[in-house]
């Protein structure tokens, strides 16, 4: 069965036929292509195509898919059991491995997915603090826990409000923009008392990628000290992608608490939440806050994650900024010559084109990309053999795998795109 076909018959068992709405296409005004499978920097979908990735399952293959290390370990793995819901020797040497890398996580508790991390790490931070608010970002998505889908960005950012969710539960959620420090300075002055934790994409992922200003991580840093709430850093996106030590070792910024996801089990589900011991010991069995799952520590999961996280430190990530700002200049440079105002931001191995002057310092600007420019972009360059996010407020993402021949293909698609 082709693309369109198996769409067909999705949709008659799936919501949208999709497991996870953005992958419908639908700001892009298209229908999604099915993958039959993946390797390198290269996707294969079922219609016999093939496609330079920029998306990489939302970022995690930051090796690139079937990293030959990767796949052996996985496979040595499922070899002795998929699943124990017990505790593997995996558990520690990836535990280890992580906190070797990011110091600030001495302590951490393994999951199954992002959501799963920061949701748990908000309610250690209520518990651990005995307060109920906590500050949250327009446009920084921290999974889909009821209290994140407050002005969220990513997928949730098309949903206008958030049915399904009591305004209870979202009015401890307190809103700021990103980038703004005074409203969460105001924030603190009207009642810091009861602030629990400020929660932050250390660099935005969700609307686009947008990097924090100068003074901006610092002053959460300060805020928070003085009125003993904590800082959490959701590094689900940046963990392991802007340097080996994620953002906050990038920025030299220490937070209370880090949230992880899949890049840590290679791309398989998993997430993870860390930090100080003096406040991960009030998680159950030590402390009072409860948290389980019976997939917590896969071995699997483990296993690739070990082997993803010890290939990362062979790898050049000075290399791969370099050639990632190479091709953003130039992909920027082909579509201003096509007379499209377009502006960059990119940091690392991640970056986005937005179809607008700029600059992108937060979610309103964000919302003035062009999104019709975007979707007629995002269809020529798929109908060319280049695969990238089906929605212009998601990161791209250029990994070790790529070549120079892939990224030579990239540009010679836009070159060809009309609008």
């Amino acid at each position: 069965m082709d693309s369109k076909s198996l769409y067909a018959k999705a949709q008659t068992l799936m919501p949208g036929g999709v497991n996870s709405p953005l992958r419908a296409c639908k700001y892009v005004n298209s229908q999604p292509v099915f993958i039959e499978n993946a390797k390198g920097a290269h996707l294969f979908d079922v219609d016999g195509r093939e496609y330079v990735d920029y998306v990489f399952s939302w970022g995690p293959q930051i090796l690139g898919h079937q990293d030959p290390a990767v796949s052996a370990a996985a496979h040595a793995a499922i070899d002795l059991g998929s699943s124990y819901g017990a505790p593997c020797l995996g558990e520690i040497a990836l535990a280890e491995e992580i906190s070797k890398l990011i110091p600030s996580m001495e302590m951490m508790r393994m999951v199954s997915s992002g959501t799963e991390a920061t949701m748990s790490a908000l309610r250690l931070a209520r518990g651990y603090t005995g307060r109920n608010k906590f500050v949250k970002f327009i446009g920084n998505y921290h999974g889909h826990a009821d209290a994140f889908l407050a002005a969220a960005g990513s997928a949730a950012a098309t949903v206008p409000g958030t049915p399904g969710v009591p305004e209870e539960v979202t009015r401890h959620t307190l809103l700021a923009q990103y980038n703004d420090l005074d409203a969460v300075k105001a924030h603190f002055e009207a009642g810091g008392d009861d602030i629990a934790c400020v929660i932050v994409e250390p660099v935005a992922g969700n609307m686009g990628l947008v990097l924090p200003k100068d003074g901006f991580l610092q002053g959460l840093r300060d805020l928070c000290t003085r009125y003993g709430a904590l800082l959490i850093f959701d590094e689900v996106i940046t963990g392991f992608r802007l340097s080996p030590g994620g953002a906050q070792v990038r920025f030299g910024i220490t937070p209370d608490l880090t949230t992880l996801g899949k890049i840590i089990g290679g791309g398989f589900p998993v997430g993870c939440y860390g930090g100080k011991r003096e406040i991960m010991e009030h998680m159950a069995p030590v402390g009072g806050v409860f948290q389980a799952g019976t997939l917590s520590g896969n071995p699997v999961a483990m296993a690739a994650g070990l082997a993803t996280l010890k290939r990362l430190g062979e790898c050049d990530y000075e290399a791969l900024e370099a050639r990632t700002f190479k091709l953003t200049d130039e992909l920027a440079a082909i579509m201003r010559e096509k007379g499209r105002a377009v502006s960059v931001n990119r940091i690392a191995s991640a970056f986005t084109m937005y179809f607008n002057d700029g600059p992108v310092t937060n979610m309103i600007e964000s919302g003035n990309s062009d999104a019709d420019a975007y979707a007629a972009y995002w269809q020529q360059m798929l109908a060319q053999g280049v695969y990238l996010a089906p929605a212009g407020f998601e990161c791209a993402f250029t990994c070790f795998a790529h070549t120079d021949e892939d990224f030579e293909k990239t540009l010679e698609a836009a070159r060809k795109v009309r609008f």
